[in-house]
C-alpha cells in the first residue's frame, strides 16, 4: 500500500509496435508497477503527435523505458517532457533515438548493450567452432555421397586445435568473445586502435594490425562499431590477404565489409563466410549469398532474440530500481562514448 505521498518516479514505455509484448513478461510488468508510477500497458510508439493519454504520461514522466523502434527524442518531444531526467534503454545502441537535444538537456542515459552483447558473442563462438570443423561443408558432402567416405583424407586442414582466430574490435562483444574462447586451444589475434599492448596482454591476445590479422587468421570475426572510419574496413586488400579456406564471420554491420570485393572470393570457393548482417540488410533476391554452399547466411539473429529479450528487460529494470533508490546507473552511456561505439 502506497502512502498519499507516492515517491515512486513516473515512467513511460516508448518503443516500436509489438516490442513491449515480447520484451516484458507479466512478472516484469508487475515489478515495473511496484518500482514506478506507470501504466505498464500504455506504450508510446509516437511522441511527435502523441494521443492525449501518451501526452499526459509524457508530461509527467521522469523516466522513459525504451527499446527497439523507440521514436527519436527531439527537442520538440523533450519540450513536452519537462520532468524527464533519464532514458533507460532495454536494448543495445541508443544512437537511433537519443539525440543531441537529450545531451543538451542533461538527461542521463543507460542501455542494456552489455547484456545484448552476450548472445552475439555466443553466436560468434558457435560460428568459429563450426567453421574450424568445416561443419557446413561436411554436412553438404555427406548429403551428396550418402555413404561411407574417407573423411580423414578430406579433413587434413580441418579442426580447432591451435587454429588462429582474428577478432576485429575489442567492443563489448569482442571482449566477450575473447572470454568465451579461453577454454579452447586457439591463438587469438586482436586488431583495435584503442587497445594498448598492456591491455592486450591482460586479455591474453596478440595485438596486430588489420592486414596482419587478415593474413594470419584462418577465421576472422568482425566486432567493430559502424562509424565513418570503419566503413568497408574489410576491403579488397584485406580480403586478398586472407589465406585460402579462411572464414569471415560478420555479426556487426554489413557496411564494415566491402561485399562486392568479397563476392568473387566466395563464388570461387576460396573463402567461406558466416554472415548475420549484409549490405543491404536483406541481400538482393538474385544475390549469390543465398545459394553459395560456403556461405551461412542468417537474418540478423545473433543479438537478443526470443527469451533473450527478457534478459535485457531484467537489466533495464535493475537500472530503474537503482534510479528509484537514488543510486547511479550501472551502465550509463555518455555522449563521448558514441563516437567509438555502436
Amino acid at each position: 500500500m502506497h502512502h498519499a505521498t507516492d515517491n515512486r518516479p513516473a515512467l513511460l514505455l516508448s518503443m516500436g509496435p509489438g516490442i513491449a509484448e515480447r520484451l516484458l513478461t507479466d512478472a516484469h510488468r508487475e515489478r515495473l508497477a511496484a518500482l514506478t508510477r506507470t501504466d505498464p500497458h500504455l506504450v508510446a510508439h509516437d511522441l511527435t503527435a502523441p494521443g492525449p493519454r501518451v501526452a499526459e504520461a509524457l508530461a509527467e514522466a521522469e523516466l522513459l523505458l525504451t527499446c527497439w523502434g523507440a521514436p527519436p527524442l527531439t527537442a520538440a518531444v523533450l519540450d513536452r517532457a519537462p520532468r524527464l531526467k533519464a532514458v533507460v534503454h532495454a536494448a543495445g545502441s541508443v544512437k537511433h533515438h537519443v539525440t543531441e537535444a537529450c545531451w543538451d538537456r542533461g538527461l542521463t542515459v543507460t542501455s542494456a548493450a552489455a547484456v545484448n552483447a552476450l548472445p552475439v558473442a555466443e553466436y560468434t563462438l558457435a560460428a568459429i567452432l563450426f567453421a574450424g570443423k568445416r561443419i557446413l561443408h561436411s554436412a553438404r558432402r555427406y548429403e551428396e555421397v550418402r555413404a561411407d567416405h574417407a573423411w580423414l583424407a578430406e579433413s587434413a586442414a580441418w579442426g580447432n586445435y591451435r587454429r588462429t582466430v582474428g577478432l576485429v574490435g575489442a567492443s563489448r562483444i569482442g571482449r566477450r568473445v575473447i572470454e568465451l574462447l579461453r577454454p579452447f586451444d586457439f591463438e587469438v589475434l586482436l586488431h583495435d586502435p584503442y587497445v594498448e599492448p598492456a591491455e592486450a596482454r591482460a586479455l591474453g591476445v596478440e595485438l596486430v594490425g588489420l592486414d596482419t590479422l587478415c593474413a594470419r587468421g584462418s577465421i576472422v570475426s568482425v566486432h567493430a562499431p559502424q562509424l565513418p572510419s570503419t566503413h568497408r574496413m574489410i576491403g579488397a586488400p584485406q580480403l586478398a590477404l586472407m589465406p585460402d579456406g579462411a572464414t569471415l564471420v560478420n555479426t556487426s554491420r554489413g557496411s564494415l565489409i566491402d561485399e562486392r570485393a568479397l563476392l568473387p572470393h566466395l563464388t570461387s570457393g576460396r573463402l567461406h563466410a558466416v554472415l548475420d548482417v549484409t549490405d543491404p540488410e536483406v541481400p538482393a533476391p538474385d544475390s549469390p549469398l543465398w545459394t553459395l554452399p560456403n556461405v551461412l547466411l542468417t537474418p540478423h539473429v545473433a543479438g537478443s532474440l526470443g527469451n533473450e529479450l527478457h534478459r535485457m528487460a531484467d537489466r533495464a529494470l535493475e537500472e530503474v530500481a537503482r534510479y528509484g533508490r537514488g543510486e547511479p546507473f550501472a551502465e550509463e552511456v555518455r555522449a563521448s562514448d558514441l563516437t567509438r561505439s555502436a
